[in-house]
């Protein structure tokens, strides 16, 4: 089956986006049939912009994370029996009007998971962010044993075959990086397309430390292991 419009939904995860999220799902409804929001335990009012927007909402009474705000989307997703799954951010750090891009990417490549890449677009990227995002894209690479351009953006389209294995990553930021390796490790076809990211004024919810050794962690877990899925 093709993507399109009408076989695509949009999966945002979102935690205090108040400001950002309603505007981001008006323009996402341009280019998919639906726009599901997994409001993470937000304090603010996220949940009501997204849903005035034309968003379906889920609500999470806690924070869990990135991932497991991905995951509850995922479980919902599966009810819809869409055949795509348009995952990006809800800050209004990617550009709706790129969709399209992804869709013929899928399309005309025949890959299962299409990633943006944001390394093409390295003027706007903060310094620190640009070399923390380049040498875990060199790591990941190395271990998937492809080339992996950015393999933290959190902007990709995924065909519904890859259900399985979008459920097993960790549940916080480790996700997006994660998910590239089961994915490549089980046999599934990567793409990337060139995207731009605009960075707003919204405080960065990255802890460097912390995020620093989750993400050293993973890529112990998976050196020296297969890593697949059990």
């Amino acid at each position: 089956m093709k993507a399109s419009k009408d076989t695509v939904l949009a999966i945002i995860p979102a935690f205090r986006e108040e400001r950002f999220v309603g505007q981001v799902v008006r323009q996402v409804l341009q280019y998919v049939q639906a726009v599901l929001v997994v409001d993470d335990g937000s304090p603010d009012n996220t949940a009501n912009e997204a849903e005035a927007a034309g968003a379906t909402v889920i609500r999470h009474s806690t924070n869990l994370g990135k991932g497991a705000a991905l995951k509850t989307g995922l479980d919902y997703a599966v009810s819809t029996e869409a055949p795509f799954f348009l995952f990006l951010d809800g800050d209004g750090q990617h550009d709706p009007s790129e969709i399209p891009a992804f869709i013929d990417a899928i399309n005309r490549t025949n890959t299962d998971l299409v990633v943006g890449n944001r390394m093409r677009n390295l003027q706007s990227m903060p310094l620190i962010r640009r070399w923390t995002n380049q040498f875990m894209s060199w790591q990941i690479g190395r271990i998937c044993k492809i080339s992996i351009p950015d393999s933290q953006c959190g902007f990709r389209l995924a065909r519904k075959e890859l259900l399985p294995v979008l459920m097993a990553p960790s549940n916080r930021f480790e996700f997006e990086s994660e998910s590239i390796i089961l994915a490549a490790r089980q046999g599934f076809r990567l793409g990337f397309v060139p995207i731009r990211t605009i960075y707003t004024d919204q405080h960065s919810k990255i802890r460097p430390l912390r995020d620093t050794v989750r993400y050293l962690r993973l890529i112990r877990k998976y050196r020296n292991t297969r890593g697949l899925l059990k």
